[in-house]
């Protein structure tokens, strides 16, 4: 098989360029017939000629190169629709799974007031205290995502639990939520 390396480049590049100018138009409708939005048709456009380029030695000439071109679009369509039925499988599987665990907030102002203090924070202790409560991770491995020390972690995370503290005080939260157990074995 020969490379891909053996036509010079400007040879390969001339190729594929009028093979892009011949048939991005028809190509482009077939994929628009078949999604439902015009950018996942040109996803599937920008797929098929991606496949092209890589593949330009296989690629027939002349009009056989258009059949070659919706063969290959049929197949990265097949990709795209079996992508789009899991993606929807399990959107309504994450969907089912928090309509059942979510309980139900007795106090939706309460929360409303939790939020509004966390969104008033600094983007630095809202990261810091989201990876803590919402991701689940321990000092090392905040460490390891935000490149410093678990002292400096520790020490980041006391000051960013006081400023939430006191927003919530400024705020006059009339409910805090309850404390939640970190891996480590600390409270947030």
């Amino acid at each position: 098989m020969p490379s891909p390396f053996d036509d010079p480049p400007d040879d390969r590049r001339r190729r594929f360029e009028e093979l892009y100018a011949a048939n991005r138009a028809r190509i482009l409708g077939y994929a628009m017939r078949r999604t439902a939005d015009p950018q996942d048709a040109a996803d599937v456009l920008a797929e098929t000629f991606l496949t092209a380029w890589r593949r330009l030695d296989d690629v027939p000439p002349g009009a056989q190169a258009r059949l070659w071109l919706y063969g290959t679009a049929r197949r990265v369509l097949a990709n795209h629709h079996r992508g789009e039925r899991r993606r929807s499988a399990l959107a309504a599987d994450l969907g089912a799974r928090l309509r059942t665990a979510a309980p139900a907030a007795p106090d939706g102002a309460g929360l409303a007031g939790v939020a509004a203090a966390f969104r008033g924070l600094p983007e630095r202790d809202r990261e810091l205290l989201s990876l803590v409560g919402w991701e689940g991770l321990d000092h090392g491995e905040i460490a390891a995502v935000l490149g410093c020390s678990r002292n400096a972690v520790r020490i980041r995370l006391h000051r960013a639990r006081r400023r939430f503290a006191r927003a919530l005080d400024a705020a006059d939260a009339s409910a805090l939520p309850t404390p939640v157990r970190i891996p480590n074995g600390e409270h947030a």
